[in-house]
């Protein structure tokens, strides 16, 4: 299969390899100028489309995807599928599909280490004939792949589990953090939890405290597996879509409040967004 691949970062880089691998004829393009082995590098993003059975976008977000988009979709072949795997505004995501109705909005989850080793997540929306097209390829990129419905649905489906994640995130932070200041020791507290209801995947696959279950971020200096300011572009999202349809999202919404204040009045841009822990470990209750 001829596949153009648009954005070749951290993640689609890793993406764009592994269809590579497959034996898929990839040719990819990125504003960066970055390469990928075994990937053919076109000089813009129509070029990119042309001839193409497949054009695959990861891009930073809805603005720059809808300006990727008018670009290409002049310079795609009738009956190709577009696959943006970006984590848009679910507006941005329909606004292509009413463009070019043979594509599939398919965010991700697994983070870079997940798109390295080809164990992604993916959550689709789209028509039933366009995620048939996609289907063999996700299972190249990733380990899962979900329909949720029409268009815009793999965006609300990805909103809504950062929303948690973020969410689930900040409060593991502050368990360990009051752990400490109650003289109970972490790894204690991780056996305890970790089988216990407080179970979630931020605290067991995914520990903020160094040294403490599988290995992590936190064990590499909170060097970004998902950094934390992307975690708020994504609670930003969620926020604008509740917005949107009028939904009540208290913890979402102070959890978005939290990151911004990391992120953008602190030191966290360009960490891990787990790194709320040595956060919250320094203050003190208000």
């Amino acid at each position: 299969m001829k596949i153009g691949f648009i954005g070749l970062g951290n993640m689609g880089g890793h993406m764009a390899r592994n269809l590579a691998v497959a034996g898929h004829e990839v040719t990819g393009f990125d504003v960066a100028g970055i390469r990928i082995e075994g990937v053919a590098q076109a000089s813009s993003s129509a070029e990119a489309a042309m001839g193409a059975d497949v054009l695959v976008t990861m891009l930073p977000n809805g603005q720059i995807l809808r300006a990727v988009a008018a670009e290409v979709i002049p310079a795609l072949p009738e009956n190709a599928c577009f696959i943006d795997c970006s984590t848009v505004d679910v507006e941005s995501a329909r606004a292509v599909a009413a463009d070019w109705p043979l594509s599939v909005d398919a965010p991700v989850s697994g983070g870079i280490g997940g798109a390295d080793a080809g164990t992604l997540t993916f959550m689709a929306g789209g028509s039933a004939k366009a995620f048939k097209i996609a289907e063999p390829l996700f299972e190249i990129m990733g380990q899962k792949a979900v329909h949720c419905g029409e268009s815009g649905a793999g965006q609300a489906a990805k909103i809504c589990n950062n929303m948690i994640l973020g969410a689930t995130m900040i409060v593991t932070c502050e368990a360990f953090a009051l752990a400490d200041k109650l003289g109970l020791d972490r790894q204690k507290m991780f056996d305890v939890v970790s089988t216990s209801s407080g179970y979630s995947w931020s605290l067991n696959a995914y520990c903020p405290a160094p040294g403490i279950g599988p290995q992590s971020p936190a064990d590499n200096d909170y060097n970004p597996g998902f950094a934390s300011e992307l975690m708020l572009k994504d609670l930003r999202l969620s926020q604008q879509a509740a917005e949107a349809v009028g939904a009540a999202t208290p913890l979402g919404q102070h959890a978005t409040q939290e990151y911004a204040r990391f992120v953008e009045g602190e030191d966290g841009r360009g960490k891990d967004f787990s790194a709320m822990l040595p956060r919250l470990s320094k203050m003190a209750r208000n």
